[in-house]
C-alpha cells in the first residue's frame, strides 16, 4: 500500500476525523488507498513512528503555485479507517508499505460504537 509520513500530531488528527486536508506543497498523480504514519520525532499528542490509520485519497486541489489540498475521504465504508497501529520507519514522498503488516480493527473510525473503549486500549498507550 501507498503511505505517507506525516507529523505525528498531524497524524493523530487525521486519525481522529478533524483533519481532512493535507498540506503538501508537491502533488500526486495517485488517488486512493494511503497509509498514514507519524514521523519518528516525538511530538506531544502523536504516536512517533507508527501507521494509525488507511485514508482514501479522492482529490488533490491546487493552491496558488506551491501549494495542494489532499482531501481525504471521512471515516465508514467505503472511505477511511483504523488499523491497528505497527512501527513505520517513514520516507519522503510516498513510498510503500507490505499489504500483510496492515489490519484493520473492528472499530472503523472515530464514530463507530467502541471506538472509546478501542482507542482506550490501543492508541491511548503510544501517545507521546
Amino acid at each position: 500500500m501507498k503511505a505517507l509520513s506525516i507529523r505525528a500530531d498531524y497524524a493523530m488528527e487525521i486519525f481522529q476525523g478533524t483533519k481532512t486536508i493535507e498540506y503538501r506543497t508537491w502533488s500526486t498523480n495517485y488517488r486512493g488507498a494511503l497509509l498514514i504514519c507519524g514521523t519518528a520525532k516525538k511530538v506531544h499528542g502523536g504516536i512517533p513512528g507508527h501507521a494509525i490509520c488507511v485514508v482514501r485519497l479522492v482529490d488533490v486541489i491546487q493552491y496558488g503555485n506551491r501549494d495542494y489540498g489532499w482531501q481525504l475521504a471521512p471515516f465508514g465504508p467505503g472511505g477511511s479507517y483504523w488499523i491497528q497501529p505497527f512501527p513505520v520507519k517513514g520516507q519522503l514522498g510516498l513510498f510503500n508499505v507490505a499489504d500483510e503488516l496492515i489490519q484493520r480493527t473492528p472499530v472503523t473510525g472515530p464514530a463507530a460504537p467502541g471506538a472509546h473503549q478501542w482507542f482506550q486500549q490501543a492508541i491511548a498507550p503510544l501517545i507521546y
